[in-house]
């Protein structure tokens, strides 16, 4: 029996996430996972000290605003946050975004707070 591949849709994927800031898992590579999010607003001060964390505008622009300066990408941009570098994303409307990082890595780093989501929730 021929095995049927389906890809993931993110047309359909996005209507799924009713909240802001609560990063879902789309596919996984080795140790790494795809999540998906939708943003509005400021989020908080954070860094991951033991990863990267890759950032990918599929729709909506967003600022990544750093200690020392920022960045701002546009639908089809890409961003890497070197691991140790604290950050802050910011959309001051609606972005909705592909986050690459490894496995268990929490959304706020070691910030914690109101703001972490629950990690590793499949979409």
């Amino acid at each position: 029996m021929q095995k049927t591949y389906t890809p993931v849709r993110f047309d359909e994927k996005f209507p799924l996430l009713t909240e802001h800031w609560q990063p879902r898992v789309v596919a996984e590579m080795n140790d790494y996972q795809f999540k998906i999010v939708r943003i509005l607003g400021d989020f908080i001060w954070h860094e991951h000290a033991q990863t990267d964390e890759t950032f990918i505008v599929m729709e909506g622009v967003l600022r990544i605003d750093f200690r020392d300066g920022a960045v701002t990408l546009k639908a089809g941009e890409m961003f890497v946050v070197p691991k140790g570098v604290e950050h802050k994303p910011f959309a001051e409307h609606e972005v909705k975004l592909l986050l690459i990082e490894p496995r268990g890595v929490l959304n706020t780093g070691e910030s914690g707070g109101e703001r972490t989501a629950v990690n590793d929730i499949w979409i």
